[in-house]
């Protein structure tokens, strides 16, 4: 395949970005890690599990819409498209995808975590030996490279389950649809799992699971960031707080520290004090309207929506107007 080359200089290439990035959110008045870096081999682990927990409506809500749905979904996607997965996780759902798809022309995981993602690349290219598996290790919030295939598929369309775009905020949210839709090109497509505004109390009980793997889950960021940066949080010194924000239909995942502390991180102190905290996660929940209009001022043209009965979830597909120019 020739990926592992790839992934590791794309790897290497952004360790001072990212250096940059985690200091300039620690820096600021209200300190904050990016969700992106949940997911170091532990955390994309830790996450598999969550998704199994009861408490946890969101893959098995958004896993049965696409079940019911995918002879519908194949069909608008059509034959011979490249598939581009933003945040590629657990590969159960990218798996059910493709076995729907006519002739799937190629795959392209992308992920921060590189070593997780080659790991699940190097598998699905052995279970789908006809398959071109071309893995990406970038930052997909921000403009990346795609990768050259030898043949030019039918268009591509950008597959990002899970709900991941309402980890970000209005303006942040739109320009990764923006970044989205580019990687789409005209022609393209967008297939994108959204969380539904509900009950408060179902969205609260989904972030507090009682047996503490989203606390685990939250406090591993702390240690992915150790071992990334060399920096030396004590993971024992934070605690894991979840918080509904109404009047902005979102949830507030915290990293609480539990006494004054000083932490160095590529050479520069971050001072914290007794119960100040960091905010390592929104997660927005939408109305079916206000995603709509979000995406068509990212440039899209709203094509079909599938919600569960009780309107939990919603998986959403999407156009990039124009001809087709994929690759």
């Amino acid at each position: 395949m020739g990926s592992e080359t790839a992934v590791a200089t794309a790897t290497q290439a952004t360790r001072d970005d990212l250096v940059d990035d985690v200091i300039a959110g620690l820096s600021a008045k209200q300190k904050s890690i990016s969700p992106r870096y949940f997911y170091d081999q532990a955390g994309s682990e830790l996450f598999d599990r969550i998704r199994d927990l009861p408490e946890y409506y969101l893959t098995r809500t958004e896993q049965r819409i696409m079940e019911e749905n995918l002879p519908e979904i194949a069909e608008l996607i059509g034959a011979r498209a490249s598939v581009i997965e933003f945040g590629s996780g657990s590969s159960a759902k990218i798996r059910a995808l493709l076995d729907h798809l006519q002739d799937p022309a190629a795959y392209v995981p992308v992920d921060v975590s590189g070593d997780y993602l080659l790991e699940m690349a190097d598998e699905l290219a052995s279970d789908y030996p006809g398959l071109t598996v071309r893995p990406v290790a970038a930052d997909f919030t921000r403009p990346f490279d795609l990768p050259k295939f030898d043949s030019t598929p039918e268009k591509n369309v950008v597959f990002c389950p899970g709900s991941t775009i309402g980890n970000l905020e209005g303006d942040e949210a739109l320009k990764l649809l923006g970044v989205m839709r580019a990687a789409a090109k005209p022609g393209g497509a967008l297939l994108i799992g959204v969380d539904l505004v509900k009950d408060t109390e179902i969205i609260l009980a989904a972030y507090n699971d009682s047996q503490g793997l989203t606390a685990e889950f939250n406090l591993n960021v702390l240690g992915h960031l150790n071992g990334l940066l060399g920096a030396n949080f004590e993971l024992e010194h934070f605690r894991h707080e979840a918080v509904y924000d109404a009047s902005e239909c979102r949830i507030e995942m915290r990293l609480v520290s539990t006494r004054r502390q000083t932490v160095t991180l590529a050479g520069t102190q971050i001072e914290f004090d007794a119960d100040e905290f960091i905010i390592t996660e929104y997660s927005h929940k939408y109305s079916r309207e206000a995603f709509s209009t979000m995406a068509v001022d990212a440039g899209f043209s709203p094509s079909r929506i599938w919600t569960d009965p009780d309107e939990l979830f919603s998986v959403h597909h999407l156009t990039v107007p124009g001809a087709t120019s994929s690759g």
